[in-house]
């Protein structure tokens, strides 16, 4: 297996990253919408101050690419502008919130979200790669979504404070639920978490008052690209669209856009027009993951997304081209995963990247031949 650096912690406006094509500064849209004005001005600060490419991640988050290091204060200060990031640091590093994007205004989850918002100064400093969910619906639409404290209903329908690692959770007022949240974070830091540095790694018992007693709700399917209550639902394919293609189609859209943890933006008013995004649910780009690979990425030594869209179709199950053994696209096991070492594939089954392989040491042309293609 290639060698691999693993980061302790996640990019911000204010901690940017360093990739093959630039920094990565990640943008986190207050209850996951963006104003069409917003957008516009996002991007438009990504052609000019980056290079033109806009991620969608699993956090429902989005990260401007390609920004050098002389272009990336004047676009922090164009994104406060925006505002689309807080100009104190520690806010910004603070607000690490998934919202399910489906909220309508007034809602248990808008609420609770606006509440954690404005609760932001009385979080303590938790390691950085923690994160809270806020899916507080009818249904739960985020249970495979990444969070460390989650507010979400229950079976019986009563919203739960669930801590990542448990099973279930501990029912809360939702007038209570954000204060219920900053109290659990305070005893994860007052109890020695920072050392295990994620929820569910930390071994101590749960205070009596949050202790986990309730199951959640069984869990709604993601929202799928298509017609939507709020407008329409679009795919993105491998969450990452051209600033410029963006910006043409928000043109046309309406006042408001919702990004999701799955790689596709909720747009409020819009149709089923946008030929760059994916609007057919069957489309196999939607149960495919691929990392942004060579050269973007310098801890990649292949290409992933032109072979990637080869080998979507011939797939049957989810699909994994990973650019190293990091696999950043899909942390957990798909049916296909191939993982690049040393400028060529090794492929595996029903595993995560850089597993024991069955095909070592494959170019790309032989992988697609091991499908079928000529």
């Amino acid at each position: 297996m290639s060698g691999f650096q693993v980061r302790g912690w996640c990019p911000d406006a204010w901690r940017p990253m360093a990739a093959g094509d630039g920094l990565l500064v990640r943008v986190k849209p207050r209850l996951a919408r963006l104003t069409r004005s917003q957008v516009l001005g996002l991007c438009d600060a990504a052609l000019t101050l980056g290079n033109g490419l806009i991620d969608l991640t699993s956090r429902g988050n989005l990260q401007i690419r390609g920004v050098t290091e002389a272009r990336w204060l004047p676009l922090v200060e164009r994104l406060i502008a925006l505002d689309l990031v807080d100009a104190d640091p520690a806010r910004e590093k603070r607000r690490n919130l998934l919202v399910a994007p489906d909220w309508q205004a007034g809602d248990d989850t808008h609420r609770i979200a606006g509440d954690l918002l404005a609760a932001l100064d009385t979080l303590p400093d938790l390691p950085g790669k923690m994160g809270v969910v806020v899916d507080a619906g009818p249904v739960p639409l985020l249970a495979d979504a990444p969070g460390d404290f989650r507010i979400e209903r229950g079976v019986e329908g009563p919203l739960l404070l669930r801590a990542a690692g448990r099973a279930n959770g501990a029912p809360v007022a939702a007038g209570d639920a954000a204060d219920a949240l900053v109290r659990l974070a305070h005893w994860f830091i007052d109890t020695g978490g920072t050392a295990a540095g994620r929820m569910a790694r930390h071994v101590a018992p749960l205070p009596d008052w949050a202790s986990d007693r309730i199951a959640p709700a069984a869990p709604a399917n993601p929202i799928a690209p298509g017609p939507h209550p709020l407008g329409a639902s679009l795919g993105v394919p491998f969450g990452q669209v051209d600033a410029r293609v963006l910006a043409d189609a928000c043109a046309a859209w309406a006042a408001g856009v919702r990004i999701t943890p799955w790689r596709s933006l909720l747009v409020e008013g819009a149709g089923l027009r946008e030929a760059a995004f994916i609007t057919d649910p069957t489309d196999p780009l939607l149960r495919t993951d691929a990392c942004v690979g060579a050269p973007a990425c310098p801890q990649a030594s292949v290409e992933t997304r032109a072979l990637a869209r080869q080998l979507a179709p011939l797939v049957s199950g989810r699909l994994h081209v990973s650019g190293c053994a990091k696999g950043c696209a899909l942390a957990q096991a798909a049916d296909v995963v191939a993982t690049g070492r040393d400028g060529r594939f090794d492929l595996a089954f029903d595993a995560r990247a850089g597993a024991s392989s069955t095909h070592a040491g494959l170019s790309p042309d032989a992988l697609l031949t091991l499908f079928g293609t000529d």
